[in-house]
This record gives structure tokens, sequence and C-alpha cells, in this order.
């Protein structure tokens, strides 16, 4: 790969990515201070002592961003992990077997998907009890649904091929045609896709912190750091714009290095196709 043929923006959202992923793996030694720590005045100005002030109870912003990266995209990178585990495996079994299974498959998707995302999510985490893993298994589910469209629609494409058939006719088993077939040719169309649903997560997660049912205090996030200093908007106080600022650049930053990707694998596969 020529690095020269990198575009500006790929290089502007894999930085971005850089500085969220050194955040979230380093945050106890970059952080200034601990992520409960108290230490100064409510909602301080910016600089001084403190580079982007203090939250509502004085602590410092910078360090609670920091902290938060590492909740905001462990939580929502597993999430998405475990989404596309789900709906890819789910989603090639329902096209490999056919018949009953695919329509049963379907039909259920097509349901789950009828429901307002964030209002079963409300639902479902209002009577579960507050834990981490049940909030990742939540939208994990949730955000399968997507997956399980689009994995069906590529794999359908690919499962006519004829090295699929010749698979077939040596009597290759389920297992072998999904992981050794179809889902090396559908890996492009999917790297975009789990790119958003990245980026979706980490809005989705925002919001239900936002609302009260996602990461709970005192773990810092950045939806949370929002839903937490949201009144100081009335007073002129920056404290919620600064994490839903990063919120929106991260999602950015995904999206610009996603858009790079996608581009880069299908001008690949053109090339080939010409050779």
């Amino acid at each position: 790969m020529n690095l020269r043929t990198i575009p500006l923006s790929a290089w502007i959202g894999m930085a971005g990515l850089a500085v969220a992923l050194v955040c979230a793996a380093f945050a106890p030694w970059v952080a200034p201070h601990g992520e409960g720590d108290v230490v100064g005045d409510i909602w301080a100005p910016l600089g001084g002592d403190f580079l982007l002030g203090t939250d509502n109870l004085g602590r410092d912003l910078l360090s609670r961003l920091i902290y938060g990266a590492r909740t905001t995209i462990l939580v929502s990178l597993a999430a998405t992990v475990l989404s596309f585990a789900i709906g890819m495996f789910l989603s090639f079994m329902a096209v490999v077997r056919g018949g009953i299974v695919d329509q049963a498959f379907s039909r259920f998707n097509d349901l789950m998907m009828a429901i307002p995302t964030l209002i079963f999510a409300l639902v479902v985490l209002a009577v579960l009890p507050q834990e981490t893993w049940i909030l990742v298994l939540v939208m994990a589910i949730l955000d399968s649904t997507r997956v399980f469209r689009i994995g069906r629609a590529v794999a359908l494409d690919v499962a006519v091929m004829e090295f699929v058939e010749a698979a077939r006719l040596r009597g290759e088993g389920k297992l072998w045609i999904i992981f050794r077939e179809i889902l090396p040719n559908t890996l492009s169309p999917l790297l975009a896709e789990f790119g958003l649903r990245f980026a979706f997560a980490i809005l989705f997660l925002s919001t239900l912190s936002f609302l009260g049912l996602g990461i709970q205090p005192p773990t810092a996030d950045w939806g949370g750091m929002v839903k937490d200093n949201k009144d100081g908007i009335i007073f002129g106080v920056s404290a919620s714009l600064i994490p839903g600022a990063a919120i929106a650049l991260l999602a950015v930053c995904i999206n610009l290095v996603v858009d790079w990707l996608t581009k880069r694998t299908s001008s690949l596969k053109g090339g080939r196709g010409d050779a």
C-alpha cells in the first residue's frame, strides 16, 4: 500500500481514532487526575489549572473525557463485535440452509426491526439490572437485526456463484461453506457496515447514558457527561458541549476511515477483475 495514495480525509480519520484509542488504552497514565477526583470548584472555566474546566461536581473535565473514551469505545466495540457475530452467523446460515429456516429467521428479524430500537432498549434496560454486560447484550441483539439484513443480502449474491455450488457438490458442510466460501467474499461490504454500526453504537450508547439507562455513575462515559452537565448550558458553561463534540468527532473519524477502506477494497476488486 502506497501511503501517498491515502487521502487527507482518511489521515484525519485515522489520527482522530488514534488519539481516542490511546486515551482509552492509557487513561490512568494520560489523564492528569483520577476518574472521580474532585479537584476544583463547580464548573470552573477553561484554562488555568484545568484545560477544559471542571464539571458539575468539580471534577477535571479533561480527565473525565479521557476515562470516558475508554468506557465509550470498549462498550460500543464489544456490542458491535457481538452483534456482527450473531447477525452474520444467522444470516449466512439462513442463506445456506434456505427454505423454512431462511423464512423463519427473516420473518423474526423483520418483526424485531419493526419495534423502535430506542423504545425497546429503554423498556428492557429499565426492567433488567444495571450491569454493563446486560447493556452490551441488549445493544448487540438490537443491532444484530441490521447486520442480519445486510449479511443476508450480500450472502445471497455469493451463494449462487459457481465456486459455492462446487463446494456443495464436493460434499462440504454448511460451516465450511459459510466460513471458507461466503465470508471471505463478503468482507468488503461487511467491513463498511462494521464501521457504520460501530459509529451508531457509540451514538446509541451515549443516548442511553444521557437518558440514565446506559453506563451508570460514577463511571465516566461521554453520554453521561453530557447529561451531568446539561444544566450548565443555561449559565453559558461549555461542560456538556465538550463531550458532545467528542462523540460527534469520533463518529466522523470512523466514517472517514470506513469510506476510504470501502473505496480501496472496491478499487482492488475492480483491478483484479480487469486483469
